[in-house]
Formats: C-alpha cells, sequence, structure tokens
C-alpha cells in the first residue's frame, strides 16, 4: 500500500515538472505574491524605523546647553557644552564627553 501510494506521489510530483511555462502569466503569479510581501516588508519593518529614527536626529538636534538629557548607557546629566558631534554634560560635579548619538532622551530644558 505505502509503495502505491509512493509511485501516485512521483507520478503527481513528475506531472508538475514536466508541465511546461505558458509565458507570462507564469511569471506574473510567481512575482506578484513577492511584490505584496516586499510592499508590506517596507510598510510595516522599514518606514517606522525611518520614522523613528527621524525623530531621534531631530530630537538630538533641538538640545542646547542647559538641558537635562539620559543617554543610552542609562547616564543622567545636564548638557554643559556642545561640539559638532559631542555633548559635554555635568553629571553631579564631574564633566564627561559623549558623542550626540549616545543620547537616548531629553528629559527636561533650561533652568532658571
Amino acid at each position: 500500500m505505502e509503495a502505491e501510494a509512493l509511485t501516485h506521489f512521483g507520478m503527481y510530483v513528475g506531472v508538475l515538472f514536466a508541465q511546461e511555462s505558458t509565458g507570462g502569466s507564469s511569471a506574473i503569479a510567481f512575482l506578484f505574491p513577492l511584490a505584496i510581501m516586499g510592499g508590506l516588508f517596507y510598510v510595516l519593518l522599514i518606514l517606522p524605523q525611518r520614522r523613528r529614527a527621524k525623530r531621534m536626529d531631530q530630537m538630538r538636534s533641538d538640545i542646547t546647553v542647559g538641558d537635562e538629557v539620559r543617554t543610552i548607557g542609562g547616564i543622567l546629566g545636564t548638557v554643559v557644552g556642545e561640539k559638532e558631534d559631542e555633548f559635554t554634560i555635568d553629571i553631579g560635579g564631574q564633566n564627561i564627553r559623549i558623542v550626540k548619538r549616545a543620547i537616548a532622551e531629553k528629559l527636561g530644558g533650561h533652568e532658571g
């Protein structure tokens, strides 16, 4: 019984592989689902990541001296200096230099 089932399966697979392409309709039927999946991938994964990165870049460019920030490492401090691609932050009497991309969020604004 199993040998008979395998024979039928082999014939079915052989028929599938023996079919010739009918031209463009086969290619369209193959590419259409791929295009749909690519579009969904872009809309669901890439677009939100780009928006998030744009918001973070805007937030980092809006930081000025006197703003309170949190770094990606969890350090809280106040911005006391700014250069081209780095901030100097005061963390309770000590100043440290960090790159701008290490800022995770802006906590507060200027005091006084």
